[in-house]
């Protein structure tokens, strides 16, 4: 039972996948907002972890490649309407991100991936290729170099996020244990 005492089974998500995608598309939109309003109030030197991301590495490694593809493109659409950023941008960005988390995707193995520090690596190298696809499109040559702006905002994007990450990886984790 869950807080709102409205029956939660969790087999209904694991057979039933429209109602899994559904599900995806509401986390996708609330983080989004989550992202845009509040976590400029975690932000460190106006670097904020890219909740999205996260959400897109799980969603490759809980589903396979091409639905974190999918989902990739998708939540990358989302926030770049959201965000009032370049149209595009970030659906590239976590497009490949996501095909590059499908590598790692293992049918009946995905709650022990991300369950484990695994995830955080898969997170941190998907978040390196994300950002550096990202900002090559965000950066203007004649403001500021590319390797210069990739290292304050690139890097620092990447370990933030992955430090966020640590949550949903504990999360799983302590899951598996039940």
């Amino acid at each position: 039972m869950s807080a709102l005492n409205i029956p939660f089974d969790r087999s209904m998500f694991q057979t039933n996948p429209p109602l899994r995608f559904v599900a995806y598309g509401v986390v996708a939109m609330l983080l989004s907002v989550i992202h845009v309003v509040f976590l400029r109030f975690v932000a460190v030197s106006s670097v904020t972890p890219d909740l999205l991301l996260i959400l897109t590495v799980y969603i490759a490694l809980v589903e396979g490649q091409f639905v974190g593809m999918f989902a990739g493109f998708a939540s990358g659409i989302l926030f770049d309407v959201v965000s009032t950023d370049v149209l595009g941008s970030n659906a590239l960005a976590k497009t490949v991100a996501a095909f590059l988390a499908g590598y790692f995707f293992k049918q009946g193995f995905s709650v022990q991936t991300i369950g484990s520090y695994r995830f955080l690596l898969i997170v941190t190298l998907c978040g390196g290729v994300h950002n550096l696809l990202y900002f090559f499109f965000y950066v203007k040559p004649l403001q500021i170099s590319f390797p210069m702006f990739f290292m304050t905002y690139g890097v620092a994007t990447t370990l933030y996020t992955t430090v966020a990450a640590v949550f949903p990886m504990l999360i799983v984790n302590r899951s598996k244990e039940w």
